[in-house]
């Protein structure tokens, strides 16, 4: 199974040479096959005339299957199942999938965590646990993947380590977005709602044939306005809506055996940030507390509403983000059970975005980001089925990333006097500066997976994947050559000769508009910070399951993945902040399964599973030398931890026109041995045995939908959706302050629609009873804030198709 990363470059640089020189052969003659509505990738289907739950089809393990049938802990929601809950984003399946947790960060990048696997990591940069992929096409980063929502036939959730199917190795799981398809006869569709706060959504599509052989959808969606905050000490809001994201497939079938399909999307998004919520004021560092002014200690904490924040008006939070990508997907049969398929993509991301994190109107502490992410990725697989009883997949891809990042922090609002101060005696206050960085990632990976029927109720499943992963990584904190920077620079430079004179070194002077990072062996500035971390590992998978019915499934799994390690970009004044965190590891054991009850009338999935994780990456602190401002953040590993827990989902049909959906998950995370680290706040402990931040040991879903006909060509519906999550922690050391409390929001829709679904319009209630709640707390230098969710919000939907 080993390959070297340069080889397989090299079998995946002539991959799409290799596919056509295959596809060739393969095309006996050039028959015309019109495109069917979805090719290759089914939907549930509706339920029978008895009322029964329909059959959920998913391609999770490459080849259509019911998810009944599937032996591992998968979620799987339609589009319109995700239209009616309103999930516009990722962020909306917390109410949905059992397991996932979503967090606001402070610094505008999503994270995402399964089961209590995620990387509170923020910058662009930052490798994800939970990998996202539209069409198997991967978004290598977090804040690439807003606009995957987009006109969906289904997405679909693993849980557990992966990477021996398709992709890239994740150690939390994978979301799979599958796009509605075109086809074969002229379709077309619009979307509307009107909300609270002026929010409106349109969207529409359009698909159908171009020829005999050629098929293509059109997809477009924006959402405008929407501002919920509000200030709690001027007349000012924020939070509007100005997205916009669009997609055009094409669907090319030139043979009954040959199939391409090409991809083109992107998004536009100059939304605003969401502002934060102020908890209190405590300097950065006690040496500054006698200097900070009056003012920033009298301001006052934010009510306990959703609405309430603050923010710097002079900044302007606000994003303008432009994603593009273009992906081509080619398969050729080469038998009736056998197939290759090539997925190609390229991306292109630019980032420009202002953050004001600190909670408070006042010129404190604001940055702005400029960052470009280039990504492109090759798979290359033959999957199908070998022997009556043997499936295969075999494959390799290579991917390819280079992320730009330049955070420039302090206020920008130059009219009043800053509030970040320095206590060097004589030294003048700092207020700005920047930090920057360049990263090349390079991946390559060979996989294997196989599915064997020992009997006809015993099949085992084994995979493993090799990965040589390479990042390369410079960069640096800068002084910016301002009089409002000097601060940093100078402090920085008199700590250091103040220590290099007590040992008879001379003095040093930090340049003018250079690097203001110390080494901290010799105490002296560096031109830049450079670093190369190369590392490979074998992720693996293997398993059996037992199914001695077409009811019943029981299944025994286990796993091992990988997430490759990491650089992070921080404000540092020592090379040693910058170092990297290596690999983390998630070996997985599973036990499952799933029921079909009551002539299909009810289905129960469950699962127990614990997980060794070892190496978890995280943000800590650490000391730095000099020791300028205290514990310092830093990337760092945590050697030992684990995840116990297990999952349920019921769903149920118990009469004509009532469909239930009850999920649950129980997880007890938890450190082993002695971790010892510094808390956000400067106090040193042992975390040994405290549970995972933003991870609650409790989550729980319910979804209920009854449907009944009025009249002869109407139908009506009601439905209600109620999540809740359990309490946690933003951080290690279990502080009060930074406690993200239990909440429950309850959701209501109701409507009518045509008989044949022509038309539709209904009503939705979303947090229905006004619930505060937040889902991040954190320390931002000398403020410690909170970032609440929505408050109720209620609107009118419409819905025509042609």
């Amino acid at each position: 199974m080993k390959m070297t990363g340069a080889l397989a470059f090299k079998v995946l640089r002539i991959s799409p040479l290799a596919f056509a020189l295959v596809s060739a052969a393969r095309v006996d003659a050039q028959v015309a096959v019109p495109a069917p509505q979805d090719p290759g990738q089914p939907q549930a289907s509706a339920p029978d005339d008895s009322g029964a739950l329909g059959e959920i089809v998913v391609t999770a393990q490459k080849r259509e299957q019911s998810l009944k049938d599937v032996p591992m802990s998968i979620s799987a929601l339609s589009g319109d199942e995700l239209t009616k809950s309103g999930a516009s984003d990722i962020r909306d399946l917390v109410k949905l999938v059992p397991g996932f947790n979503y967090t606001e960060s402070a610094f505008g990048t999503p994270v995402y965590t399964l089961r209590g696997v995620g990387f509170y990591e923020t910058s662009l940069g930052a490798k994800p646990t939970v990998s996202v992929y539209v069409d198997e096409v991967p978004l290598p980063f977090s804040i690439l993947t807003r606009g995957a929502t987009l006109d969906l036939q289904r997405v679909e959730v693993l849980k557990g380590p992966q990477g021996t199917l398709f992709g890239q190795n994740a150690t939390g799981g994978a979301i799979n977005y599958v796009a509605a398809k075109p086809t074969s006869s002229f379709e077309a569709g619009v979307d509307g709602s009107y909300g609270r706060f002026n929010a409106v959504d349109l969207g529409g599509f359009i698909s159908g044939p171009l020829s005999d052989t050629l098929s293509a959808r059109l997809s477009v969606k924006t959402e405008q306005g929407g501002a919920w905050q509000r200030s709690y000490t001027r007349d000012d809001k924020l939070g509007d809506r100005n997205f916009t994201t669009a997609r055009l497939l094409f669907d090319f079938r030139p043979s009954d055996t040959l199939r391409f399909e090409l991809n083109l999307n992107g998004f536009l998004d100059k939304s605003d940030e969401v502002a934060a919520q102020l908890l209190q004021v405590i300097p950065f560092t006690p040496a500054v507390a006698p200097l900070v002014p009056p003012e920033l200690y009298a301001y006052p904490v934010a009510p306990h509403d959703n609405r309430a924040a603050d923010w710097t008006p002079a900044v302007d939070p606000r994003r303008n983000h432009r994603f593009l990508q273009a992906s081509l997907r080619s398969e050729v049969d080469l038998t009736d059970d056998l197939k290759v398929t090539s997925i190609t993509a390229y991306s292109d991301y630019r980032h420009r975005q202002s953050i004001d994190p600190d909670g408070v109107s006042l010129r404190n502490y604001s940055y702005r980001t400029t960052g470009d992410i280039t990504s492109f990725s090759q798979e290359l697989r033959v999957d199908g089925k070998i022997t009556d009883n043997l499936n295969v997949i075999v494959g390799a891809n290579y991917n390819r990333e280079n992320v730009f990042q330049r955070d420039n922090e302090g206020p920008y609002d130059q009219s009043g006097p800053a509030f970040q101060l320095t206590a060097f005696p004589g030294v003048p206050p700092f207020f700005t500066y920047y930090q920057q960085s360049k990263q090349k990632f390079r991946t390559a990976a060979a996989f294997a997976n196989l599915d064997f029927d020992v009997t006809s109720t015993i099949t085992l499943h084994a995979g493993a994947r090799y990965t040589d992963a390479r990042i390369g990584f410079n960069g640096c904190t800068y002084d910016d050559g301002t009089v409002d920077g000097a601060g940093l620079r100078l402090g920085v430079q008199a700590l250091a000769n103040l220590i290099r004179g007590s040992v008879g070194l001379p003095s040093i002077v930090v340049p003018v508009g250079g690097c203001i990072v110390l080494d901290g062996n010799t105490l002296t500035p560096v031109d830049q910070v450079r670093n190369q971390l190369n590392q490979n590992n074998v992720s693996w998978r293997g398993g059996i399951d037992y199914k001695p019915n077409n009811n019943t499934l029981m299944y025994f799994n286990v796993s091992r993945g990988y997430k490759s390690g990491s650089f992070p970009l921080l404000s540092a004044t020592d090379v040693n902040q910058f170092n990297p965190v290596s690999q983390e590891s998630v070996t997985a054991y599973e036990l499952g399964g799933k029921l079909t009850l009551f002539d299909h009338k009810a289905q129960v999935n469950a699962a127990v599973f614990y997980y060794d994780y070892r190496n978890k990456q995280l943000k800590g602190r650490v000391v730095a030398t000099p020791n300028v401002f205290g514990p310092l953040e830093a990337l760092i590993n945590v050697p030992k931890s684990s995840i116990k827990g297990a999952e349920v989902q019921i769903l149920l049909a118990p009469v004509r026109g009532v469909r239930i959906n009850l999920g649950g998950t129980y997880i007890d995370s938890k450190i082993k041995g002695d971790f010892l680290n510094i808390t956000s706040y400067g106090d040193a402990g042992n975390f040994g045995g405290e549970p995972f931040p933003y991870t609650p040991k409790y989550q729980l879903s319910s979804d209920f939908e009854y449907r009944w006909s009025v009249g002869q060509r109407l139908e009506a519906w009601l439905g209600a959706n109620v999540a809740y999550q359990g309490k946690t922690n933003a951080a290690f050391g279990q502080l009060p302050v930074l406690a993200i409390d239990a909440y429950t929001l309850v959701d209501f829709r109701a409507g009518i629609s045509s008989e044949q679904g022509k038309w539709s319009a209904s009503a939705f209630l979303r947090n229905a009873f006004d619930e505060y709640y937040w889902s991040n707390a954190t320390k931002i230098l000398d403020t410690t804030v909170r970032y609440a969710g929505r408050p109720r919000t209620f609107g009118v939907s419409l819905s025509y198709r042609y």
